[in-house]
């Protein structure tokens, strides 16, 4: 398999996507965070300081789906149709997973928006509740599925 990335001097390059026929796509990622029991209670008791924890990770998660060609290299700034970003809460487990869905119809894939709209709607909630507990664990953040393209479809 050749990388799409470098050139045949093994010069980082922007891939060329020119010739690519425009197609309906979709990513969805996700990861989680644990937490503590204390934070925990925080976030469903809305009683951190510095605000409701799931709506503004919500909000930064999808911010950062639109802001995916700032902070990664030679990927391609997308015109995102739509982005989704929900949490699943496991207040028995200490944990919530944070899925997310980018939608596109361009001729790349929008893998690289879903993943970083679920990095930073973690990061965020580490952020917003780190005064409380900074031994929370950000862990196996990964593409789901996808479609479209040349590729096809892809699950995990």
């Amino acid at each position: 398999m050749d990388f799409t990335h470098f050139d045949n001097k093994g010069n980082a390059r922007m891939v060329d996507v020119s010739e690519k026929e425009i197609t309906h796509r979709i990513a969805v990622a996700e990861g989680t965070i644990g937490v503590s029991r204390e934070v925990m209670d925080a976030i469903t008791g809305h009683t951190v300081k510095k605000g409701d924890v799931l709506t503004v990770a919500q909000v930064a998660g999808i911010m950062g789906t639109k802001k995916t060609s700032e902070l990664i290299p030679m990927c391609h700034p997308l015109s995102l149709t739509n982005v989704t970003l929900q949490f699943e809460v496991d207040e028995e487990g200490c944990e919530i997973k944070a899925i997310c869905t980018a939608k596109t119809d361009g001729k790349t894939g929008v893998e690289m928006e879903a993943l970083t709209g679920v990095s930073t709607a973690l990061l965020t909630i580490y952020d917003m509740c780190k005064a409380i507990d900074k031994r929370m664990v950000i862990r196996n953040i990964h593409l789901v599925e996808k479609s479209g393209g040349k590729s096809g479809e892809f699950r995990f």
